[in-house]
């Protein structure tokens, strides 16, 4: 019978018209004024903002780490996203050491099945090519590409766990080139960072506050460096996670100016959060900001809100990867070193961006959808998401600009029990959120099914740059 959205503005990376937007099965099939109704279901839109669905490139649902799992699954994790009005989520499968990216695709994709409530897709991350000089991991990487796995994570960070060497990301970068995929770094320098994480412990700074000030910005940016002068000398294309300050921006900003094909994304608190505000060194409360890159000065947001305005940083993701306070980040109570790693935020991103970046005039509409749905899927080789348009997804958010909302522990769906954003109030939240046609939020509470989402098969496209 198909939906029809009726009364709306439609907001796209390239403008806004007042527009119905008819939806048929999973697909958008016109978009028009006036769309006459013909036994259709009706969702009035007046005064609302129809938008794509949200695409959160970066999330860590259900993953190991230091001893424990993230506190989200793929059931949990899903549908926080789409009350907050994300469709779509690219997570990350992990490959263990001594063993196949084969074995990381099958358990992530396990891990997802029967619990996604909204569409998803893999990254894989990769930490060995195996014997041979990694003719078997390289081969691996051809498989993953046909599987729709066209995105490859590097970690230059976490010695003996997931960091790997500057011979091996060749490698991969050489082998990502050839495939017209995507190389997602981690960029910070790890070793540096483990000798004077030592030389902390050595002098008994053990508090949560020391996570932040032995990661220093220097180590995020000499690292960020390195893989783009890498990837540059194959002619691979970067893609720089979760960048958190303005000297690593710096390197960004240089290699795209001599024609590199680098991009970045940044994530919401490092827009918004800082070790001043967030990490002074006074409690034991402030393991809840404990995460990597760290939180940095104040000082920087400014040169990332500019760089989402001029177009230098790409997305805006989340990097979700929630711990429990009370029962996971205690682990590190008397070690920094063995806090968790990672924060929640799948829920909010929508509306700490909006809210600081809309409201306050730095970001158009237009930008917004840019960085939150049109570039995350041009990036990431999703060419039926990411806008309104005939032909595309039925993703669609309906966006109320004006509803105010206060963010809590108390009220999130996500599986932790805090909030990096406890107690702010912000002006700007989903209403109504349909993925693939199907209404799955309501006046803000989900209503969908559980497991309805399915994997998305992403076309290897070189980040968009080639």
């Amino acid at each position: 019978m198909g939906t029809l959205i009726q009364n709306g503005t439609v907001v796209n990376a390239g403008g806004q018209q007042k527009a119905d937007v008819l939806l048929e099965g999973e697909h958008i099939a016109q978009v028009a004024a006036n769309i006459p109704p013909v036994d259709h279901t009706i969702i009035d839109a007046t005064d609302l903002l129809v938008m794509p669905g949200g695409i959160d490139v970066h999330t860590h649902l259900d993953m190991p780490f230091g001893g424990t799992v993230s506190a989200d699954d793929y059931r949990t994790g899903t549908i926080a996203a789409a009350v907050g009005g994300t469709t779509t989520v690219i997570d990350f499968a992990l490959q263990s050491r001594g063993h196949t990216m084969r074995e990381a695709q099958q358990t992530w994709l396990a891990k997802a099945d029967g619990k996604a409530c909204i569409d998803y897709s893999l990254h894989m991350a990769i930490t060995d090519l195996g014997p041979e000089g990694g003719a078997q991991g390289l081969h691996e990487m051809e498989e993953m590409v046909l599987d729709g796995i066209s995105s490859f994570k590097l970690f230059m960070a976490y010695p003996n766990v997931l960091m790997i060497d500057d011979g091996l990301m060749y490698k991969v970068m050489q082998k990502a080139a050839s495939l017209n995929a995507l190389c997602c770094i981690h960029a910070e320098n790890g070793s540096a960072i483990d000798i004077v994480v030592a030389q902390m412990l050595a002098e008994g700074k053990t508090a949560p506050h020391f996570h932040a000030l032995s990661r220093s910005i220097k180590a995020e940016a000499e690292a960020t460096h390195r893989a783009i002068a890498l990837a540059d000398m194959v002619n691979a294309s970067v893609y720089i996670v979760h960048l958190s300050n303005a000297e690593a921006l710096r390197e960004l900003r240089s290699a795209q100016k001599r024609g590199i094909r680098a991009l970045a994304e940044t994530c919401p608190q490092y827009l918004v959060l800082s070790i001043e505000d967030q990490m002074p060194g006074q409690s034991w409360e402030e393991a809840k900001y404990v995460f990597t890159p760290p939180l940095r000065e104040k000082k920087n947001q400014e040169a990332l809100w500019q760089a989402l305005e001029d177009g230098s940083l790409a997305i805006v993701s989340t990097d979700h990867c929630p711990f429990r306070f009370k029962d996971q980040k205690s682990l590190g109570r008397n070690d920094f070193t063995k806090i968790p790693n990672g924060g929640p935020g799948i829920e909010n991103r929508l509306q700490i961006l909006w809210h600081h970046g809309v409201n306050t005039g730095r970001l158009s509409r237009e930008q917004f959808v840019e960085l939150c749905c049109a570039a995350p899927a041009r990036v990431f080789g999703m060419p039926q998401k990411g806008s309104i348009a005939i032909g595309k997804d039925a993703d669609v958010l309906l966006w109320d600009p004006i509803a105010q909302y206060t963010i809590s522990a108390a009220t999130q769906l996500m599986a932790t029990d805090y909030s990096m954003f406890e107690g702010w109030n912000v002006r700007g939240n989903a209403r109504h959120v349909l993925s693939r046609g199907a209404l799955v939020v309501k006046n803000g509470l989900w209503i969908g099914q559980i497991g309805q989402g399915k994997f998305v098969k992403r076309v290897a496209n070189a980040g968009g740059l080639a």
